[in-house]
This record gives structure tokens, C-alpha cells and sequence, in this order.
């Protein structure tokens, strides 16, 4: 009895060792990288080839292939990738985790505790943001073999086992068995590097018992279960998102039913590469040559991937791109190329704004959505993220000082107009909390009061839509027809606040529905003077510009 707790309390020590390890590790890894994984992940992945090797390596710098995943089912929903770009990344990213159990297989633990000491000087003597990742780097480095270190000697009891003898020969004798076990212990640990190095501690410590024929099909699992994460970080995320995390999950699949078949070769071939080497060598490379060899088996496969997932998440999205879609930083010294690019980029996020006024209207007067109020997020920030980018391009176009004056008005407006959209998005961004307070307070609104909301709702979008129209094409008189809609918004936006509080008195609307009516008459009445900023970066005018809140 005595024997089996400390077993217990040693691979759970030696766990949470490890896993804060690895954690460190990353973690001071991932700072030292700062934001260029992200935005290497999101530009170096035109070709599947390319998606392969930055993949491999982002994954191999982070320590975790499931942090990999996560990060490109948000990219995906955001639309800065495609799933095809996304399936090379998934391919790599199986290879870049292998690297933990590489490192695992040298056995440094004699080095651990000199790491653990050094790492942890440096943190606490270190000022510099760059010599403390390093020390945590360190630090994590000699924990993850402290942990590894503890695992393994919990273990050795087993090695004398007849029970776990026993167990060991039924997975051998049983494959699926070892890959369903494989699978639920990365599930329930969500870590599949763990699971791994805790295979290699226990078969460090009875390498009589655990073969490579009981190893290498709870690596299959482990590859499988790792696919959990990725698939809960796609939940309430776009339908191209969750097909990201079904190619992850297909891939892995896949690959195990291949090589659970050719199990007997895979193994002997694994033998043949590290002859006389230890069991935990042999497992790191089974770990290795079997993702690489899954990527080279369905590396062109990757159509008939997407294809499958496409049918297994049936459905259309509608996913606009979080990247300028026109502007051209190599026409910059061309002033009057430059300024018509940046039109067209103002114009199609005006239009995502617009798209995200409908989205509030609809979950106002319609039952409440949630998946529009997820869709309405994401667009709120490819406006925010595009609606900077513009700016920044409009800030270069006047550093080159080759502007006319004519082209330094027209890009001075145009500097307002992005502000202008962003500030549009915003106000749907409102009115989708107004629409969700009312949803979930619920809080009653007469007929009268909704059909009033309709109508300012569809003015205000119409004003919008003109002014897209004035915008994009350069049309007065699409321009002039926002400016004579305008004081019809205003007069009835008054008349319909008026309106309602005599509603109130009566006692015919509640006061919560009163404060969310009048709030959505001020947004509203907002969104149509953002508009009138659109025409007037058409017709030259300066008008007092509308600050968001």
C-alpha cells in the first residue's frame, strides 16, 4: 500500500513538475520570440510546403503543437488565413512537437538542478526583459528533467510487476488497446509532450516491459488526443475555424490507421535506425519519423482533407478578409494610385460596417443570435485592424512629399473617413450589448417601440450605404442625397424619443426598455452623422467631426 501511494505522489509531482517545465520553457521561449510568431504564422504561409516549415518551427519554439493549433483556429476565424494555408501548418506543427521528446531522450537530468539554480538566479537578478526569459528558459529547462527525473523513479517498482507485466502484453498483443490509451491520457492531461515523457520515464524504468510494439501505438493516440484542444478553441467559431480543427483531428486519424496496419514494419524500421540504443531514444525517434512520415503520406492529400472536412462541417461562410485587401505599398510614390487604393479599402470596411449594422438590427427585432454576435466581433476587429493599416499607408503617402495640394486634402479626409468607419463599427458594436442587454434581462418592448427602432434602424443603414456609394465612387450626388436624409434622421430620432417617454408615462412601456430606446435613438442618430462624414470626404467639406465614445 505504501509502495503504490508513493508510485502515486511521485508520477503526480513529477507531473506537475515537468508540465510547469515545459511551460517555462515555452513561455520564455514565446516572449523571446515576442509577436513575430504571429505574424510569421500569418505571412510565410502562401504555399502548403512553406505552412509545413513554419509550422514546424513555430511549434518547436512555443514546446506545444495543441498552442499551435489554437492560434490558427483564430487566425482562420478572422479570416487572416485559409484552410488550405492552415492544413500545411497542422502538418508541421505535428513534426515541431516531437522536438520535446528529442530533447527528453538526451537525459540530462544530472543537469537539472545546476539548470534549476542557474535559471532561477538570473530571473531574480536580471532587469533586462531579454536575460529573464532566458532565465526562465533555463529554469523551465532543468525542471522539465527534475519532473522526468522523480517520474521515473516513482516508477521503478514496476519493473517487478507481474500485474503490469501482464497489462504490457495485452497492449502489445493489442494495438488499438495502447492507442486508446494513449489518447485518453493526453486528453486528461491536455498535454501530449507530457504524455509522451511519461511513457519514456515509465519505459526508462522497466525496458524490459514497455517495447516499442506497446510504445508506438500510444504515440498514435497521443498524436489523436492532442487534436482536443484545438477542437474546444473552435467552438463558437466560424465554420471554416471548426474545419481547421476537423483536418487537425482527420490528419492525425489518418495517419494512426495507416500505421497501426503496418505496426510490425514501422517498428522494426524504428529498431534499425537506433540499433543498441536506449528504449527512450527509440521512442523520441518512433515519435519523429512517424509525423514526418504521416506529412509525406497525405502531404498531397491535403485537397481531399479540406474536402472532407468541408463535408463533415457542412455550411457557407461569409469571411471577409482581416488584411488590406488593396493597398500596395509599391505604388506609394505614385500619389493619385495610391489614394484610389485606399478608397477602395475605406469603402469594402465601410460595407463590413454596414454588415455589422444589419447584424444588430436582426438580433434586435429577431430573436437574439449569438452566432451573429460572434460573427459581429470578428468583423469589429478586421475595421479596427484594417482601419489602422490604412492609416498608417495614408502616413507614408505624406512622408514622400510628392502630394498636390488637391491630393493632400482629398488624403486628409480620407485619414478622417478611416476614423469615421471604425467609429461605425463601434456604434454596431453597441447596439449588439443593447440588443443582448434586452435578450437577456428581458426586457419587453411594445410593438410600436420596435417598428419605431425598424424604421431609424433602416434609415440610418440606408444613410451608410449612400455614403459607401458616394465614397467608393467619388458620387456628389450620392453624397448630397445623404446630407438631405440627414435632418430627416435627426427630426424623427427626436420625435420618436418624445414619443416614447409620453409611452412611459402611460404606462405602456417598462423604464429598462425606455433607457435602451433612447440609447439606441443617440446611437443610432450617431451612425447617421458618420455618415454625413463620409460625403463630405466626397464634396471637399469639413464639418465637425463625430467622436465616438
Amino acid at each position: 500500500m505504501q509502495m503504490a501511494r508513493d508510485m502515486v505522489f511521485g508520477l503526480l509531482g513529477g507531473l506537475g513538475l515537468f508540465l510547469y517545465g515545459m511551460t517555462l520553457l515555452g513561455e520564455g521561449l514565446r516572449r523571446a520570440a515576442g509577436d513575430r510568431i504571429r505574424s510569421v504564422l500569418s505571412a510565410l504561409t502562401s504555399t502548403l510546403l512553406r505552412g509545413v516549415v513554419v509550422g514546424a518551427a513555430v511549434t518547436a519554439v512555443i514546446q506545444s503543437s495543441s498552442a499551435t493549433t489554437v492560434m490558427l483556429v483564430g487566425f482562420v476565424n478572422a479570416g487572416l488565413m485559409t484552410l488550405r494555408q492552415a492544413i500545411g501548418v497542422i502538418m508541421g506543427a505535428n513534426i515541431g512537437t516531437t522536438v520535446t521528446a528529442q530533447l527528453i531522450a538526451f537525459d540530462l537530468a544530472d543537469y537539472a538542478l545546476p539548470a534549476i539554480g542557474l535559471g532561477f538566479l538570473v530571473v531574480m537578478a536580471s532587469r533586462r526583459r531579454m536575460w529573464k526569459n532566458a532565465g526562465e528558459v533555463l529554469l523551465g529547462f532543468g525542471l522539465l528533467f527534475l519532473g522526468l527525473s522523480v517520474m521515473s523513479g516513482a516508477v521503478v517498482p514496476l519493473r517487478h510487476s507481474p500485474a503490469f507485466a501482464q497489462a504490457m502484453h495485452t497492449f502489445g498483443r493489442n494495438p488499438v488497446l495502447g492507442v486508446i490509451l494513449g489518447l485518453v491520457m493526453t486528453v486528461v492531461i491536455q498535454s501530449s509532450s507530457a504524455t509522451v515523457g511519461i511513457l519514456m520515464a515509465v519505459a526508462a524504468a522497466s525496458p524490459d516491459v514497455i517495447t516499442l510494439n506497446v510504445a508506438i501505438p500510444m504515440l498514435f493516440g497521443n498524436n489523436i488526443g492532442t487534436c482536443v484542444t484545438a477542437i474546444l478553441a473552435s467552438v463558437g467559431a466560424n465554420r471554416t475555424a471548426k474545419r481547421t480543427a476537423v483536418v487537425h483531428l482527420l490528419f492525425n486519424v489518418l495517419g494512426a490507421a495507416i500505421f497501426i496496419i503496418l505496426l510490425g514494419p514501422f517498428a522494426r524500421a524504428i529498431a534499425a535506425m537506433s540499433p543498441g540504443a536506449h528504449i527512450q531514444r527509440q521512442i523520441a525517434n518512433a515519435h519523429t519519423l512517424f509525423n514526418v512520415a504521416t506529412t509525406l503520406v497525405l502531404f498531397p492529400s491535403a485537397g481531399l482533407l479540406e474536402r472532407l472536412a468541408t463535408r463533415l462541417v457542412p455550411g457557407a461562410d461569409i469571411i471577409e478578409e482581416a488584411a488590406p485587401r488593396y493597398l500596395d505599398w509599391h505604388v506609394l510614390g505614385t500619389p493619385g494610385v495610391a489614394l484610389d487604393l485606399a478608397v477602395k479599402e475605406l469603402a469594402r470596411l465601410a460595407e463590413i460596417a454596414q454588415k455589422m449594422l444589419s447584424y444588430a438590427r436582426r438580433s434586435f427585432l429577431e430573436p437574439f443570435s449569438r452566432e451573429l454576435d460572434r460573427e459581429l466581433a470578428s468583423m469589429e476587429e478586421i475595421v479596427d485592424r484594417v482601419s489602422r493599416q490604412v492609416a498608417l499607408y495614408l502616413s507614408q503617402m505624406v512622408s514622400s512629399g510628392r502630394l498636390t495640394q488637391a491630393q493632400s486634402q482629398r488624403l486628409a479626409g480620407l485619414m478622417h473617413v478611416a476614423g469615421d468607419v471604425e467609429r461605425i463599427a463601434d456604434c454596431a458594436e453597441q447596439l449588439m450589448k443593447y440588443a443582448y442587454e434586452r435578450s437577456e434581462e428581458r426586457i419587453p418592448l411594445s410593438d410600436v417601440a420596435l417598428e419605431e427602432i425598424k424604421q431609424v434602424f433602416e434609415m440610418a443603414e440606408g444613410m451608410v450605404a449612400t455614403g459607401i456609394v458616394a465614397l467608393g465612387e467619388h458620387n456628389p450626388d450620392a453624397a448630397m442625397e445623404v446630407y438631405n436624409v440627414h435632418p430627416e434622421l435627426d427630426a424623427l430620432t427626436e420625435s420618436l424619443r418624445n414619443n416614447h417617454i409620453a409611452r412611459l408615462n402611460e404606462g405602456v412601456c417598462v423604464p429598462p426598455a425606455g433607457v435602451i430606446f433612447v440609447e439606441i435613438m443617440n446611437t443610432l442618430e450617431r451612425v447617421g452623422d458618420l455618415a454625413v462624414n463620409l460625403a463630405d470626404a466626397v464634396m471637399g467639406r469639413k464639418s465637425p467631426r463625430v467622436e465616438g465614445d
